[in-house]
């Protein structure tokens, strides 16, 4: 009887198997006697009076439990020790940095409760808003002279101030004033200043006074008194300057003057601005040039010189008028000093105070201190300074701001087309000359005399 082979073939167990892997323990930090097990090491049985079949018996489960590691650790054990290693306690899952919300505005914190509100603080309220919109509202002021210039000559002024009387505030109505003074109605001006003589709350006030006398002097309706020095020696500053401002208005230049030099005799310093008005209208008369000249040194031993840009973008003016270069040269070092920047109209005068001096070196530099601050030129600052290249007979930069200007968008005058082509046929470009010549009479422009002889001149 033959029998079956029962030989059974194990499968091979892997070398990573063989040798199972402990579970991971935490990283021992030294030795630890509260953490691990008393344990011990005697090996000599006759000392501890237990059997050679104990102690073999005890030494065998040893072994048995030593298989496996040192020490065997509980599952709870091993998480409790580990956590003691961790950074920080996992959190819940979900979004852990949430933003705050923004704290809310201080008006709404000091905001009171909506509570109702007694019915006479309401009125209180109201009154006090509507005074404080109207009594320095220009609109509203100008619209008072409006409804006094449409009243009758039988009316007084009364009819239209009455309304309002409420409303004003020292000071209100001189805007009024000065519109009326637009409107040539001196004597709505001066009844108007009646009105506000009579109201204990406008008057007494400097402001209405000084409106209705620069009304008046620039009108002629403003009666001098005999006595002016007893008179500026009592007026206060500023209705001394608006008397001098509506005479200058008004063309009275003579007691313009008369009253500067009364004031100057009484140790009255007036504004700077009105002697920059006076001098603009002194300066069109040449044969008022020597009191120009005396109001300018004037101007100049004054420590306490206070001109806004235009006025003094208009005494340099004057001084290149009169040729007085110096007083152009310490006007704008004044200006810059004083911390102010100069506008492109204060650079064009420079410019052309320079090019009159024959400094044209020391106006390029202006030139290029306007490109380093980024100056927007405009066409008079375009005609000084293409004006000056042609000085210096530096052909490309003139033709370089000849074409800026007409990048900007501005259209070129008579005086920058001959200029162009001045500096065209000192360069002996004819060619660029008629071309020049046919541009400006596409413009509308016709050549002088001058310039066409020379063009014949070098064309033969």
């Amino acid at each position: 009887m033959v029998f079956p082979s029962t030989r059974i073939y194990h499968r091979k167990v892997p070398k990573n198997l063989r040798s199972p892997r402990r579970t991971k323990l935490p990283p021992d930090f030294g030795v630890n006697l509260f953490l691990k097990k008393p344990r011990t090491d005697t090996t000599d049985p006759s000392h501890t009076g237990i059997d050679d079949d104990d102690f073999t018996e005890e030494e065998e489960s040893g072994d048995k439990e030593l298989d496996g590691g040192d020490v065997v650790w509980e599952e709870d054990e091993i998480e409790a020790i580990s956590s003691l290693f961790q950074g920080r306690i996992p959190q819940k899952p979900g979004f852990l940095y949430r933003e705050r919300p923004l704290p809310l505005p201080l008006p709404h914190k000091l905001r009171p409760l909506g509570l109702p509100t007694p019915k006479e603080h309401v009125k209180l309220l109201s009154r006090e808003s509507m005074c404080k919109k109207v009594y320095k509202n220009p609109s509203f002021l100008i619209n008072l002279a409006r409804e006094i210039d449409g009243l009758s000559s039988n009316e007084d002024v009364c009819v239209v101030l009455d309304k309002c009387a409420r409303f004003l505030r020292k000071g209100s109505l001189s805007l009024t004033i000065r519109e009326l003074g637009h409107m040539a109605l001196p004597e709505r001006a001066l009844q108007t200043f009646c009105w506000a003589q009579k109201q204990p709350h406008l008057f007494p006030d400097d402001r209405i006074l000084a409106s209705t006398v620069e009304v008046l002097a620039r009108h002629h309706e403003l009666k001098m008194p005999f006595n002016l020095e007893k008179f500026s020696s009592l007026a206060s500053r500023s209705v001394l300057e608006a008397m001098v401002r509506g005479f200058i208005r008004g063309g009275s230049l003579k007691l313009a003057l008369k009253l500067l030099w009364v004031a100057k005799n009484n140790n009255r310093m007036l504004d700077p601005s009105v002697y920059a008005k006076l001098i603009l209208e002194l300066i069109k008369n040449p044969d008022r040039h020597v009191l120009v000249d005396s109001l300018l040194d004037e101007l100049a031993q004054r420590e306490d010189l206070n001109l806004n840009q235009q006025d003094c973008t208009a005494i340099m003016k004057v001084g290149i008028r009169l040729r007085k270069f110096e007083i152009v040269e310490s006007l704008f070092h004044w200006f810059t000093q004083s911390g102010h920047d100069p506008s492109v109209v204060m650079y064009t005068t420079l410019i052309h105070s320079r090019c009159s001096e024959k400094k044209y070196r020391e106006a390029l530099a202006v030139v290029w201190e306007m490109e380093a601050s980024e100056c927007l030129f405009d066409l008079p600052a375009y005609r000084v300074v293409i004006k000056l290249f042609v000085a210096l007979n530096d052909l490309s930069r003139a033709v370089r701001y000849f074409s800026k200007l007409k990048e900007a968008g501005f259209s070129p005058t008579y005086d920058i087309y001959r200029d162009l082509i001045k500096v065209y046929m000192v360069s002996g470009r004819l060619a660029k000359c008629r071309m020049v010549c046919r541009e400006a009479e596409m413009a509308g422009f016709k050549l002088d005399k001058q310039t066409r002889l020379e063009l014949l001149h070098i064309e033969r």
